[in-house]
């Protein structure tokens, strides 16, 4: 019979095996004691003060962003243009009284016009090569209204050009060795009574040598854009001094706009030292609002003029300029400024006024914190014009536009521009532009 077992004997045989067999021990892994009460919640109060301290910081954060987008500047707007950047006018055939000989041009400065009575060849254009002469001394030389610029003493090589210019039965005013004539009473000569002589003179003051000016006018006419021209004196008495009519009015258009230029083509007569008074040989001068400018006639070139007619248009004074060459007849000179006389002042009928911007017109959109009022022009503008032509506008901006600007406010001004003219009208707000509110601005 088997005895019963019981785990009691079992666990005391292996108690006492070591004993036997000399092995160590082995006894159970230590199991820890259960947490403490006291120690459990130490550790709680421990995590409940590290979210305290977190959230402070959050809300700290939080308070110092809000404070910095509270105090942040008003937010400015944007102005966006919405006008078409270009107007044309209607156009309509435009009948000017060409000449049935030579060449000739019409220009309009203020609108930007310029005409051409047909393909332009280059052709001797006599004094009127002068008008070029006058242009660089001043530009490198400037004499301003009621000046008469640097003083220049006559010498041997100016009396000679004298001389020879009165065996040549050229254009001249006379001088002697030593006589001082100032820049502008040179400059006089040469435009009132068309003096070659004095085109010498004033050639070699400025570069030197009547060659070297020369090359400074043909440079010149280069940047100007005269294509068609070339120049072989400072006077015009060679032949190989060519132009177009169309070419003679761009350097015209800029000799009138020095007033100094423009004053001296507008007398009749000049008094110098030596030479006296001597009168003008621009035909028409003071007739018909005829204010200059230079006449020239060579046996080559035949009559020619470059005339400056000022007309009044809806109130607006305008310059008219008209060139023409080649011209024939018993008194050349006045038949080429009559006919200079007819083109400027038919051109000047042609010239009307359109109104490019209309008050009211909605001329652009103005944006800020989500939210977005019209700018209109605040006036109608009346501008030159011709058939045909094109205006710009442009939207210049004023100072910053911020919200909460009130309806009324200039936000910056619309600039027309057509040939010479710069037309600017003023635009404003057509509506209030409220301020953000303290979410918007936060967030």
């Amino acid at each position: 019979m088997v005895a019963p077992f019981h785990l009691d004997s079992l666990e005391q045989a292996i108690e006492a095996a070591p004993a036997r067999t000399g092995a160590v021990p082995v006894r159970p892994a230590p199991v820890p004691p259960p947490p403490t009460p006291t120690s459990h919640r130490r550790r709680h109060r421990t995590r409940r003060r590290l979210l305290a301290v977190l959230a402070v910081v959050v809300v700290l954060v939080l308070a110092a962003v809000a404070l910095v987008r509270l105090k942040a500047p008003t937010p400015v707007a944007a102005v966006t243009a919405t006008m078409a950047p270009t107007v044309h006018v209607a156009s309509s055939p435009v009948a000017l009284p060409w000449p049935t000989t030579g060449q000739a041009a019409v220009a309009v400065p203020s609108v930007g016009i310029d005409m051409t009575s047909g393909p332009e060849t280059p052709v001797p254009i006599a004094s009127l090569t002068k008008m070029m002469t006058a242009y660089i001394i001043l530009l490198d030389h400037p004499v301003l209204v009621g000046q008469n610029g640097p003083s220049i003493t006559m010498g041997q090589p100016d009396v000679d050009d004298f001389n020879n210019d009165t065996v040549e039965d050229e254009a001249n005013a006379q001088v002697t060795v030593g006589e001082t004539l100032t820049e502008r009473q040179l400059l006089e000569g040469l435009l009132v009574h068309s003096a070659n002589n004095f085109a010498d003179t004033l050639a070699r003051w400025d570069a030197g040598s009547v060659a070297a000016f020369v090359a400074k006018m043909n440079s010149t006419a280069a940047q100007l854009g005269m294509v068609h021209t070339h120049y072989a004196d400072a006077s015009g008495y060679d032949q190989d001094s060519q132009s177009t009519a169309g070419d003679l009015l761009k350097v015209a258009a800029l000799d009138m706009e020095n007033t100094t230029f423009a004053g001296i083509v507008r007398m009749s007569s000049v008094t110098l030292p030596v030479a006296g008074t001597i009168s003008t040989y621009t035909p028409l001068l003071g007739y018909g609002g005829v204010i200059g400018v230079k006449s020239g006639f060579t046996t080559a070139a035949g009559g020619c003029d470059v005339m400056a007619v000022e007309r009044t248009v809806q109130g607006v004074p305008i310059l008219v300029l008209a060139a023409v060459t080649g011209q024939t007849g018993p008194n050349v000179l006045l038949d080429a400024g009559f006919v200079a006389f007819n083109l400027a002042n038919q051109a000047s009928t042609s010239v009307g006024s359109t109104p490019f911007v209309h008050a009211g017109d909605v001329v652009a959109r103005v944006s800020v914190a989500g939210h977005t009022v019209t700018a209109t022009a605040t006036r109608t503008a009346d501008v030159l014009s011709w058939p045909g032509v094109s205006a710009e506008r442009v939207l210049v901006d004023g100072k910053a536009i911020v919200a909460g600007a009130k309806r009324g406010r200039r936000i910056g001004s619309v600039m027309i521009m057509l040939g010479s003219q710069r037309v600017v009208v003023p635009v404003a707000l057509g509506g209030d532009l409220p301020k953000p509110t303290v979410l918007q601005r936060l967030f």
